[in-house]
């Protein structure tokens, strides 16, 4: 480990995207120091303990699962660059999760030849629609800039004719990683079709905390200078370059270049040069998410999906709410249990349904801790009482339940409004007004947890492996 406070890279945060580029750039001897304001790594992928039971925040699945030995796919990718096992994430499969709109559901697995099938007998008049759609995501280019912004509402009424279809299938992906309202970019419509329906679901057994025991111990394996609870004053400037960073606690630090994960617009505010003077606009989208703990499983009451997006009209609204804590018109429901482990797993232990609602940051951070704790129960029940209109109810079942809001988001990502998948315009370069200073993680433009390890690897390569 380097004893000195001179490194070759700063990588700021030590979630998924900031630990992978540091194994990367580790790997080749480089001096590295991940910086992290916390007590604990993972930021919107971690995990917790309460009550004598484990919890994982921000993991309902990690997208892009492809099978062992696979050569291609970001999956591949990441094994490959990172140099771990595919046996190490111990993953397994979806059973099965449903898109569910009032009239008509359209169930998917990890072959897109079930969705099409779906597609086909519910939609039959959008058969060679859907086809063509298919191949135009074929050719796509995850880095292209110029087609990255364009309109995704815009494109599908060009290929697809009717409107129900195109709010069901916008209605996962923008769930899963789209940070701006309303709309969804191309690209990034483009990058999750493909992590979600052309590869699919998958979760380690033990969770988020498997992935995460790996990449902290290889990251420190390889020499890695990994500190905690150091968050970052000020990025110092000269000279249109990056020099280092100045801790909370007054610690200087020098580095050749930084790579932050903290996004664009936090990252920029840091810098002591007045950077934030560029518009850099902030993401609004963030969500409560409950999780409640049942007394047995929940396929013994019916529930056999791994993962319900529901919408209660046919059409989808992607947009913070205007004048409540929540919108509950739509949601996430998940269930961990719902995969399928091997015989030597078994099952998880206890029951466990996620639900996922929007929510508004403002709203949840200007209140009373009385009132926030009010609410937070009232808005469970809420959200509950959305959620049973698209699958059995289990209310009778739940022996406990965690809840969490744009306020926890917000103090584990430090993202400004708890945005979850950041702010809405991306930089897929990852580059800054800076010489020496580079984006990666949600901001950069790739999301989940796949996408932010791949986006870490990316970043590291082009910018700090290759000068």
């Amino acid at each position: 480990m380097n004893s000195s406070n001179d490194f070759d890279t700063i990588i700021i945060g030590a979630g998924m995207s900031g630990l992978a580029a540091g194994i990367r750039l580790a790997h080749y001897d480089q001096r590295v120091c991940l910086l992290e304001k916390h007590w604990t790594i993972g930021g919107l992928n971690s995990f917790y303990r309460v009550n004598g039971r484990n919890y994982d925040v921000g993991l309902h699945a990690m997208t892009n699962f492809t099978e062992k030995g696979a050569k291609k796919g970001p999956l591949a990718r990441l094994l490959k660059q990172l140099r771990f096992r595919w046996d190490d994430l111990q993953l397994a499969e979806q059973k099965g999760s449903r898109i569910a709109f009032p009239s008509v559901h359209l169930d998917f697995n990890n072959e897109i030849g079930l969705l099409q099938t779906e597609i086909n007998d519910k939609f039959p008049h959008q058969k060679d629609a859907f086809q063509t759609l298919l191949n135009r995501l074929v050719d796509y280019d995850d880095l292209k800039q110029e087609d990255f912004q364009l309109s995704t509402r815009a494109i599908l009424s060009e290929i697809l004719s009717d409107p129900l279809l195109i709010e069901m299938l916008l209605c996962p992906l923008m769930w899963y990683g789209n940070a701006r309202q309303h709309d969804m970019d191309w690209g990034q419509f483009c990058i999750m079709f493909r992590s979600i329906f052309l590869e699919g679901f998958a979760r380690p057994f033990k969770g988020v905390r498997l992935i995460l025991k790996h990449l902290v111990r290889r990251f420190r394996e390889l020499g890695g200078d990994l500190r905690l609870r150091s968050g970052v004053a000020r990025i110092c400037i000269e000279g249109g370059r990056t020099t280092g960073v100045e801790l909370e606690n007054g610690t200087i630090l020098t580095a050749k270049r930084i790579l932050s994960s903290a996004g664009i617009v936090e990252t920029m505010r840091m810098c002591d040069d007045n950077s934030l003077s560029e518009v850099h606009m902030a993401g609004e989208m963030t969500f409560i998410e409950s999780i409640s703990v049942l007394e047995c499983q929940p396929k013994e009451f019916g529930f056999d999906k791994t993962i319900v997006f529901y919408n209660d009209s046919e059409k989808f609204h992607w947009t913070k709410p205007t004048d409540q804590l929540c919108d509950v018109r739509t949601g996430v429901i998940c269930s961990p249990n719902n995969y399928v482990y091997s015989s030597a797993e078994g099952e998880l232990e206890a029951g466990f349904v996620r639900l996922t609602t929007i929510a508004d940051y403002k709203r949840w951070s200007d209140m009373t801790a009385d009132r926030y704790a009010r609410e937070k129960l009232a808005w469970y029940d809420e959200s509950v009482a959305s959620a049973i209109r698209f699958m059995p109810d289990f209310r009778r079942y739940v022996i406990d339940t965690d809840i969490f809001t744009p306020k926890t988001i917000r103090r584990f990502t430090s993202h400004d409004n708890g945005a979850v998948y950041g702010a809405p315009d991306k930089q897929l370069d990852g580059t800054t007004r800076l010489s020496n200073l580079f984006l990666c993680g949600t901001d950069q433009g790739f999301v989940g947890i796949v996408g932010a390890i791949v986006s870490g690897i990316s970043m590291a390569n082009q910018h700090c492996l290759r000068q």
